[in-house]
């Protein structure tokens, strides 16, 4: 295929389909523990019984690895139909269109319970809708990742891609993290009795807002004008086990995940740190998170200056230790001599600057490595490569629900927090391994990678 870069409206397009997704998982990061196990100064009752199972794992933790369990066969196998797709319409676009409404429809139902209270009928059903969503937006999501190496044509433009679909990424979690700020309004509004309705009400309308903004990329990207590519030819078990017999590659994958725990368990525990180890209101959660958005897009362009001079892979170091660090600091919260929406505001501060680093060089680098690998095989599994990237991403924040679920047994309440301090701990421990794993990371050389691209 020929192919022409995209317009500075078509590169915004394109982040839109980043923003969309972003805030359909993120609401279920943000709010699914919250929703159905919520502590006891919330206004919400439990919707799950809170028991063990075989004295560890809660059930809400097992219902939230449900979701993921087909994730192993499904990714690759997406990300593999999709490089070999041969469709008119480009070998990406016609998954894009077919996932949105599934994803926004399932979306909706997994804060549709069966029953208004503990039952374990709610157990079974969100278990199953949970399957279905993660498998209608994994179509989404695996075959729009493979569009960054497409439709940037070079290391810098990787770079300045993945910078703005990292904006859009992040911009999706502030979207989401308003959840609890648009349910007070809602519930004033309309003047509803019940506080889980207003909760349903605000997630059904980002599910449908996100639903909108995965739309633009299919209505604006042209596959056979702006991408470069063409389908696959070898088998799904060989282009399976060339993508695990890549060892940095490898590397790369166990850091990412080990930092998804990490970040999940904090992203879980968020509205706990602010409702109950500060006793500030739910709302204020979302502004946290708009503050720790806006500061770290001060940093974006020292970000993609540094990658011209300083190899991505200390970067990464930098950025994951820091943030471990920043992240263990949180078990002191409602303890330091200081208001509380200091502490919870000074760490969102602090926090933006890892914050940009660890948003933007991702997917730059896993971009070089299937150019590179594209090049040295002759084969182009972008998808492939996205692919196992996503079910390690979805692993990791999968491990990370069930870490946090299981961790609410020793305390999730105000004068007995001891889980929420723990996950805070476990967190930061987790981001500081994620970061010694990545030592042994080698990183392509730009020149090389500029060498691929221009003979691409």
């Amino acid at each position: 295929m020929s192919e022409t870069s995209l317009s500075r409206a078509g590169r915004l397009g394109y982040a839109c389909g980043m923003l969309g997704w972003s805030i359909m998982i993120n609401i279920v990061t943000v709010m699914l523990i919250y929703f159905y196990v919520p502590p006891n100064n919330s206004n919400l009752s439990g919707l799950v019984p809170q028991v063990t199972v075989l004295g560890f794992f809660t059930i809400l933790s097992l219902i939230a690895a449900s979701g993921r369990l087909l994730d192993a066969v499904t990714d690759p196998l997406i990300a593999f139909l999709s490089d070999r797709s041969q469709h008119r319409k480009g070998r990406r676009i016609p998954f894009l269109r077919a996932a949105i409404l599934p994803s926004v429809v399932l979306g909706v139902l997994i804060f549709t319970p069966l029953e208004y209270q503990e039952s374990y009928q709610n157990v079974w059903w969100l278990a199953l809708i949970q399957i279905g969503f993660y498998l209608s937006l994994t179509f989404y999501i695996i075959p729009f990742n493979a569009l960054l190496p497409e439709l940037a044509h070079g290391p810098k433009e990787k770079v300045n891609m993945s910078a703005l679909i990292s904006l859009a990424f992040v911009v999706g979690v502030i979207v989401s993290s308003q959840t609890p700020g648009l349910a007070d309004w809602i519930q004033s509004a309309f003047h509803l009795e019940k506080r889980i309705q207003a909760f349903q009400i605000a997630i059904g309308g980002l599910y449908v807002l996100g639903g909108l903004f995965m739309i633009v990329p299919v209505l604006v990207i042209d596959e056979e004008k702006h991408c470069k590519g063409s389908p696959v030819t070898i088998p799904l078990k060989e282009a399976v086990k060339h993508i695990l017999s890549h060892r940095n590659f490898l590397v790369f994958i166990a850091a990412d995940c080990s930092y998804f725990v990490s970040l999940t368990i904090i992203s879980s525990g968020l509205l706990y740190f602010v409702r109950v180890l500060l006793s500030l209101e739910e709302s204020i959660g979302g502004q946290v998170m708009f503050v720790l958005v806006m500061v770290s897009l001060l940093f974006y362009p020292l970000v993609i200056r540094l990658t011209d001079r300083i190899d991505k892979r200390r970067l990464m170091l930098y950025s994951l230790f820091f943030q471990g660090i920043l992240l263990m600091g949180i078990f002191f919260f409602g303890k330091l001599p200081m208001p509380a929406t200091w502490q919870i505001f000074g760490f969102a501060i602090f926090a933006a600057i890892p914050a940009a680093f660890l948003g933007i060089l991702p997917f730059a680098i896993i971009a070089e490595i299937a150019v590179h690998d594209g090049r040295k095989t002759g084969q182009q599994k972008e998808a492939m490569f996205f692919a196992v990237r996503n079910f390690s991403t979805k692993l990791g924040q999968t491990l990370g629900i069930m870490i946090f679920a299981i961790l609410t047994l020793f305390g999730k309440d105000p004068h007995d927090d001891l889980g929420i301090r723990l996950a805070a701990v476990f967190g930061g421990v987790v981001c500081l391994i994620a970061g010694i794993v990545f030592l042994s990371f080698r990183e392509v050389e730009k020149e090389k990678v500029e060498a691929q691209e221009t003979a691409l």
